[in-house]
């Protein structure tokens, strides 16, 4: 069976299964079975793939044909300038959180060294960012999942940036600063609204990284208690949660309290300064 061939039917098999984006599911999937970009597939189509060629493509189709999320099946994605490992350990990296890596890359441009927590960290991707962006940055990522951070240490050393990495839980306070920002990406989805979720996200992602109703209620005043006079707090929101958010942030006496839409227009960072 040629590239050609295996393309046509991955594609085919996976439009099939719900895929929303069958052909470049197929393409990349092939591609990683070949150690192939996706234009070289297109160079060689009408090659014929060896045994354990297949196997392992029909591996990875099967695998993404069952819901599970094309970055994980990928076992790497990229956020921002680097790639990293992704697994169902943590959320997937998606592109609306780089809105938030750029709203505090801006609001920390001026310093030297920022002291900069990263609450929620994941597999690493903010903080990672923060630091390959700014290198003066000294960042530490939080997070109360043992596994979560067994897997942002894998992306420190696969990126060979420097980040600390610490088990802990915001809703019992955040580390003793004082930091110049706190950056967080808390679980922000209502456990009502599972069902509306996709298959992929609701089936696939870790709950504790994704339900959540008072994450800013904690975050917030916790924030504004380690933060240097000056310092920063950004935050991403949920659809339809910036204004509930920045009334928490007004009431806790952030001033410069600013939202700022994604790409696809959507209310998703919301930050303010504790001396604003």
């Amino acid at each position: 069976m040629t590239i050609g061939e295996v393309l046509r039917r991955s594609t085919e098999h996976l439009k099939e299964k719900g895929s929303e984006t069958p052909r470049l599911d197929a393409e990349l999937l092939l591609g990683k079975a070949l150690g192939l970009e996706r234009i070289e597939l297109y160079m060689y189509l009408d090659r014929p793939l060896e045994p354990q060629e297949l196997e392992s493509a029909r591996d990875l189709v099967a695998r993404r044909a069952r819901r599970e999320p094309l970055q994980y099946v990928l076992g790497e994605w990229g956020f921002r300038r680097l790639s990293l490992r992704v697994d169902a350990r943590a959320l997937i990296p998606r592109p609306e959180t780089e809105t938030l890596v750029e709203r505090a890359l801006a609001l920390i441009a001026g310093m030297d060294a920022p002291r900069v927590l990263d609450v929620g960290t994941g597999a690493g991707a903010i903080g990672l960012a923060v630091v390959d962006e700014h290198p003066g940055s000294q960042v530490t990522g939080i997070d109360i999942s043992p596994d979560a951070l067994a897997l942002a240490r894998e992306n420190i050393e696969r990126t060979g940036l420097r980040m600390s990495l610490d088990l802990h839980d915001f809703r019992d306070g955040l580390p003793d600063g004082p930091w110049d920002a706190v950056l967080a990406n808390p679980p922000y989805v209502d456990p009502r609204d599972e069902p509306l979720l996709q298959v992929e996200v609701r089936e696939h992602e870790p709950p504790i990284a994704l339900y959540g109703t008072d994450a800013y209620l904690a975050i917030v005043p916790a924030a504004f208690a380690v933060l240097s006079t000056d310092g920063v707090l950004v935050v991403e929101v949920g659809e339809g949660q910036a204004v509930a958010v920045v009334d928490i942030l007004n009431h806790t006496g952030f001033g410069d309290v600013l939202v700022t839409k994604d790409l696809a227009g959507r209310e998703r960072v919301v930050e303010g300064r504790r001396g604003g």
